[in-house]
């Protein structure tokens, strides 16, 4: 990771609105917002996840906004979720970057009358493009590095 000293103002706005596209991406799922959600995606775009960690077998992979439909539907099941994300890094190159970010993502649901909360350490290894001066995700990675699930008071 570079340390930035000094950043065109171009620079600095580019790696503000793929920041705010890490933001818009985890506000959209909490709101249940899966048209929002999938507006920040090129046409496109392919989303892969690893439910299994980082080094293993994609758990499925998706290509073209429109497939993302049900992905982001599913988080229905939910009561509640919140998304809250770190540290990220961005390399910027020109109208294409690439990125890494971490997200905690908390999932609460009752299961047989429990109240219970799924919480998931998630990385996002992504691509974003830049179309007509729009930052989207062109390629997003999600890998679960770790899950808990355990019940969870009122």
């Amino acid at each position: 990771m570079s340390i930035h000293t000094e950043i065109s103002p171009a620079e600095a706005a580019d790696r503000l609105a793929i920041r705010e596209l890490f933001d818009a991406y985890a506000t959209a799922a909490d709101r249940r917002d899966a048209e929002g959600q999938k507006a920040l995606f090129a046409e496109d775009s392919r989303f892969i996840v690893f439910m299994d960690g980082p080094g293993t077998e994609a758990s499925y992979a998706l290509d073209g906004r429109e497939a993302l439909t049900p992905v982001f539907a599913d988080l229905n099941r939910y009561q509640a979720t919140t998304h809250f994300n770190g540290q990220s890094t961005i390399t910027l190159n020109g109208d294409s970057a690439t990125g890494e970010s971490y997200t905690l993502a908390h999932h609460l649901y009752t299961e047989d009358g429990v109240r219970t909360i799924m919480i998931a350490s998630l990385r996002y290894l992504d691509t974003f493009t830049k179309i007509d001066g729009v930052w989207y995700f062109a390629e997003r990675n999600l890998v679960v590095d770790w899950t808990e699930t355990r019940p969870s008071a009122a």
